[in-house]
């Protein structure tokens, strides 16, 4: 989305990001890692997508690498789902553009971000719009202390002024961060007007269209190279398609809040995987900033679970 895929702060509350159905029956051998396995490995995934995106920037350029990946996973999704044109309202075509757009953005300011600062720092940051979002659809007083918890987590990962981050490139972070928040948004909402995965194609393809053109401009003929193609089909695979893949199936046999809960551990993730790829290394105080921000989205999850549950009763 670090990316992004759901969101690890509102999935209890809000459809899945994909779609509003289960996706077709999954093969065997994916069903065999249970739907734990499962989640774990579409978020170690698309960090490592992320670990390999970033290495495949002094190729290809941040805006370069964002065009392959949207192309291709637009590609592979389009001719897994072949989403059917008709039937389809004015309204409907208009969610799936500002999806599409929203997405683009996302995807665009969050590589801006890791071009800059460490991985696993600019999607600690970027979670921060998923979790405002929850504390601010909740609107129950005991998440106030969550939106604390993760101010003091950024306070710590800024050094109390960001002065050990590449300001743009936490200013890009932020910007993600609400561009995730606004994707949630639409992604409910495209769930809810095109079936399965169709309205995710689409929007695939919007997002692909709209930014091209940036990473024609900054990359040029480097796009074309077999090697960039290749490294960024497999940035597409390992950050979109198989996450995607791995998460719905998921979504089908575990509960929403424990697949929320499991999706905070992406600022981890992403530290390990930037660690691992990148060789990035973080001090103590930036593994206790992003402990913090991490309790912080659980702890919202757990109590969006709260008043579900509360209201069920009522």
């Amino acid at each position: 989305m670090t990316i992004p895929r759901a969101d690890p702060a509102t999935t209890a509350a809000l459809p899945d990001p994909a779609s509003g159905q289960p996706p077709a029956a999954a093969p065997r051998g994916i069903r065999a890692l249970g739907p734990v396995g499962l989640v774990l490995a579409g978020g170690v995934s698309v960090q490592f997508g992320g670990a390999l995106a970033v290495s495949l920037m002094p190729r290809a350029g941040a805006l370069g690498v964002v065009a392959l990946r949207l192309a291709v996973a637009a590609i592979v999704l389009m001719v897994i789902c072949r989403p059917g044109l008709r039937g389809h309202s004015r309204a409907d075509w208009g969610t799936v553009l500002l999806f599409g757009v929203t997405m683009a953005a996302m995807n665009g300011l969050f590589y801006q971000s890791v071009a800059r600062i460490p991985l696993g720092p600019a999607v600690t940051l970027e979670v921060l719009g998923p979790l405002i979002l929850s504390v601010v659809a909740s609107r129950r007083a005991v998440n106030l202390l969550w939106a604390g918890l993760a101010l003091g987590g950024v306070f710590l990962l800024g050094g109390g002024g960001f002065s050990s981050l590449d300001p743009a490139g936490v200013a890009f972070a932020l910007s993600a961060g609400a561009m995730w928040a606004a994707y949630i948004v639409f992604s409910a909402r495209t769930g809810r007007r095109f079936p399965q995965a169709d309205g995710l194609a689409l929007a695939m393809v919007v997002a692909a269209v709209v930014f091209l053109p940036l990473g024609l401009a900054e990359s040029g003929s480097r796009l074309l190279d077999p090697t960039t193609i290749a490294l960024g089909s497999a940035v597409a695979i390992l950050s979109s398609v198989l996450p995607y893949t791995l998460e719905l199936v998921a979504l089908r046999r575990m509960p929403a809040s424990t697949f929320a809960v499991l999706m905070s551990l992406e600022p981890a993730v992403a530290s390990i995987a930037g660690f691992l790829v990148l060789s990035q290394t973080l001090t103590v105080t930036e593994g206790l900033a992003i402990a913090l921000v991490i309790a912080a989205s659980m702890g919202a999850v757990r109590t969006q679970v709260g008043r579900g549950r509360a209201k069920n009763v009522g």
